[in-house]
């Protein structure tokens, strides 16, 4: 993420964007601002130039402005990825080795000190898998021009070559590292905040789907019932209510991360839907007592089946059928209605096909848990909805649901 984006982040919101505080302290990307102090290494060689201490001081004059222009030219472009790999930085460089080595040579003293900034030039721009091989070549040219121009004392010029290159290269590509790393922790809790909201998305569409398919069965019961029977139509009224301040709790709870969907409250609400929209509920379950985290994936699947059977099906009957091992569940949802909703029969792949929004949101969950759901029309007849999820599988999926919904409030 660049600096300009991130203060308009700041500007915006206030308070930064979504990676929270550390904006605010992340500073501007390093430029060549950050090198242009060090040409004060070069004073020396510009006092000697005033003092008359150099010969020749027209040719140290252009040499010492040739330098420092070549030199900030090359650190300003070595900031820029695409700019400090062009030929004209790498051409740049080029010139700038060799004044400084007519520099260095010509003039010996305080005109070696050249030598370690061009180090620092070289490292900045030459970052990458060779600048071991760079680092150390110019560390023993520099060390060879200061002994044959100062003997002995003139070597320590190629140690401090060596480490301005090497340490200019490690913390401006430590630096990249940090921020490319910020920017993938910004893109990764940006996409767990997208998935989050998808999967609250598909809570909602599955509970409030149902639920307000409940209550309008139930509405339409009441008003068929009202004219003759008025005391079943209270009963179907009552029901209404009962529906409505249990869908108003479990929205509540949705919506704080913590709705645990309990398989029996979810086949006690199917069956009085059903029986509601005029269809017989049959609801079968055997097995060892399933996992809460199954529990809750196999509710949202009787949930959307059964809103799709009163929905579309004009079925006489409904079979929910539950059993389950010690390692995994099985759902079945079946009808015997003309199968409308779904679409042909025979499809090789049939929720991709006829399934609605709740469908595919439900194989979506299904198989981030390690199960599957297949749902199409079955040979007899009439719609068949099958799941299948793993215990642990489905008891871990609720579990990271729960935390992140934790986390997002």
């Amino acid at each position: 993420m660049s600096w300009s984006r991130r203060s308009s982040c700041r500007t915006e919101q206030g308070t930064g964007c979504e990676g929270g505080q550390e904006h605010e302290h992340a500073g501007p990307p390093p430029t060549g601002f950050s090198l242009l102090p060090w040409l004060l290494m070069g004073m020396g060689a510009f006092s000697n130039l005033f003092q008359g201490k150099t010969p020749n001081p027209w040719i140290g004059g252009l040499g010492l402005l040739a330098f420092n222009s070549l030199y900030i030219h090359v650190v300003f472009r070595a900031f820029d990825q695409r700019a400090r790999t062009a030929r004209s930085t790498r051409l740049a460089l080029l010139l700038l080795f060799l004044v400084t080595c007519g520099l260095a040579f010509g003039y010996g003293g305080t005109w070696l000190l050249f030598l370690p900034l061009f180090g620092l030039a070289a490292g900045a721009s030459l970052r990458g898998p060779l600048l071991g091989r760079i680092s150390v070549g110019l560390g023993l040219f520099a060390g060879a021009v200061g002994g044959l121009r100062e003997g002995w004392n003139g070597i320590n010029i190629g140690y401090g070559t060596f480490l301005s290159t090497v340490v200019t290269a490690v913390i401006l590509s430590l630096s990249d590292a940090v921020r490319e790393l910020r920017a993938a922790r910004e893109e990764l809790a940006r996409r767990a905040v997208e998935e989050e909201r998808l999967r609250f998305s598909r809570d909602l569409h599955d509970l409030l789907g149902h639920t307000l398919s409940v209550i309008v069965v139930k509405s339409e019961a009441a008003r068929r019932l009202a004219p003759r029977d008025m005391g079943a139509a209270l009963t179907q009224i009552t029901d209404i209510e009962s529906v409505g301040r249990q869908a108003l709790t479990e929205i509540r709870e949705a919506v704080t991360g913590y709705r645990e969907g309990g398989l029996g409250a979810e086949l006690d609400r199917a069956r009085s839907a059903l029986t509601a929209a005029g269809i017989e509920p049959v609801v079968r379950r055997s097995g060892p007592p399933l996992t809460p985290g199954a529990e809750a994936l196999l509710g949202w699947v009787v949930r959307e089946a059964v809103t799709n059977a009163v929905r579309h099906s004009g079925a006489r009957r409904c079979e929910i059928t539950v059993t389950g091992t010690a390692e995994r569940a099985r759902l079945t949802v079946a009808d015997d209605g003309d199968g409308r909703s779904a679409g042909r029969s025979g499809d090789p792949d049939p929720v991709e096909r006829v399934g609605g929004t709740g469908l595919r949101g439900l194989t979506e969950r299904l198989a981030a848990a390690g199960g599957s759901l297949w749902a199409g029309s079955s040979p007899r007849g009439g719609f068949t909805v099958t799941a299948e999820v793993p215990l642990e599988a489905g008891e871990t999926v609720e579990s990271v649901g729960a935390r992140l919904g934790s986390s997002m409030r």
